[in-house]
């Protein structure tokens, strides 16, 4: 990937490793400066970490995620000035990369697009206010409130915490009496890795349970027009946490209801005035309309960037960083063919065996498998996207190839436990 980027001219926020591990196979040594939170360069030794990547010229220390102060950080590192892009790594690093490159004069998300879609109760008014389909939702301070809202939806809710990804703390209820007993964990959600110790404000969005199939818009969008969209399909866990469990590029959805979710997608990042970047938008459709359930403002994850790049035979991800340079990559209107990733999900325990990789490698379809856990490890429930165990990637000429042969590799893993 060529983006002619010097020294010091990528400022990237949030020690995301794995795209930190892209970046340093695609540019050139030196290229990227990363800013990370001053507890999580110790706790993670991320000075080590980005040591071992030549395109990693320097780490600067930052407190970022819970408000950066852009003039502070300049001042003390006026090098900063000279960057082309800045790019957020991680969810909790959308607000600040978007004030910093405004700061910049470089193109981005915009700082209040930025914020409106990195809390979910501000995303759900915006999206409220454009007249786009949203489950009833309330902010809610106490179990109490929580139970006398689904009272008034035959007892189901969603419990969420308005400032977490990965599904952390997402839980459905099915009775207002759990919802005492399931309260501290949307309200007081674990924090993952990547988070500061002064821990991640957040607030309780309960909303009205939705049913139906879910898919999400991934949109790169350039000076508010949408330049590239995809539709892709989920599965998700059944029962009260809904980790997802597998996604397939691009949908297999009729055209019209594609257009929709687009067109649906197009309406939210217009009406929260999103400027420049990838928009990544989680729908389900109940008694087919597209119904809001969350959106990010930065790459997607779970491998999606990877299955749009396969299944439209294009650099996705060199196309964003290139809409962050101020241009207008072109992208194919239409995929050449399909993608799909499967996770692996192992039972709770301690692991005592991992065969069956080699088999799924060798399947029909399958570009790469990966396993995540090794013999010894203790194993949790899968309660958030960071519990999974590994997936395996595979494409194929249609959307129901691709899925039929990730789900079956990702079948001749064999994740023992004891």
């Amino acid at each position: 990937m060529d983006l002619d980027l010097g020294r010091d001219e990528l400022i990237f926020i949030g020690a995301a490793l794995g795209m930190l591990r892209w970046l340093d196979e695609q540019l050139p040594p030196g290229a990227v400066v990363l800013v990370e939170e001053p507890d999580v360069i110790r706790r993670r030794d991320v000075a080590a970490l980005a040591a071992d990547l030549p395109v990693v010229s320097r780490v600067v220390p930052a407190e970022y995620q819970t408000g950066l102060d852009v003039d502070a950080l300049l001042t003390r590192e006026p090098g900063l000035a000279t960057a082309r892009l800045v790019v957020p790594g991680i969810e909790y690093a959308v607000p600040a990369a978007a004030r910093l490159a405004d700061r910049l004069g470089l193109p981005g998300a915009g700082p209040e697009a930025a914020e409106i879609f990195a809390d979910k109760h501000r995303m759900r008014q915006v999206a409220a206010g454009a007249g786009l389909p949203n489950p009833a939702y309330e902010l809610v301070g106490t179990p109490e409130r929580a139970a006398a809202f689904a009272q008034r939806f035959g007892g189901r809710c969603v419990l969420k915490p308005t400032r977490r990804s990965g599904s952390l703390g997402v839980q459905l209820i099915t009775e207002p009496a759990a919802i005492a007993s399931a309260w501290a964990t949307t309200a007081a959600p674990e924090e993952p890795p990547e988070a500061t110790d002064r821990g991640l404000p957040t607030e309780v969005l309960v909303e009205q349970l939705v049913v139906g199939p879910e898919h999400s818009v991934e949109l790169l969008v350039a000076d508010s027009e949408v330049c590239f969209a995809n539709v892709t399909d989920k599965r998700v866990l059944p029962g009260p946490r809904p980790v997802e469990t597998g996604h397939t590029v691009p949908s297999a959805l009729p055209a019209a209801a594609r257009a929709e979710l687009v067109e649906v997608a197009s309406r939210l990042a217009a009406a929260a005035g999103f400027r420049t970047g990838v928009l990544h938008s989680e729908w389900i459709v109940a008694d087919g309309v597209p119904t809001l359930v969350e959106c990010a403002a930065r790459l997607p994850g779970d491998m999606i960037a990877a299955l749009v790049s396969v299944a439209y035979d294009c650099g996705f991800i060199p196309a964003y960083l290139r809409l962050l340079r101020g241009e207008r990559p072109a992208l194919p209107a239409r995929p050449a063919g399909a993608a799909a990733v499967e996770f692996l999900l192992a039972p709770p325990g301690t692991v005592t065996a991992v065969t069956g990789v080699r088999a799924a490698l060798r399947a029909p379809g399958v570009l790469s498998a990966q396993v995540d856990v090794a013999v010894g490890d203790t194993l949790g429930e899968v309660v958030c996207s960071a519990r999974r165990s590994g997936l395996v990637l595979a494409w194929g000429d249609d959307p129901a190839e691709a899925t039929r042969a990730a789900r079956h590799a990702a079948g001749l893993v064999e994740i023992s436990v004891g």
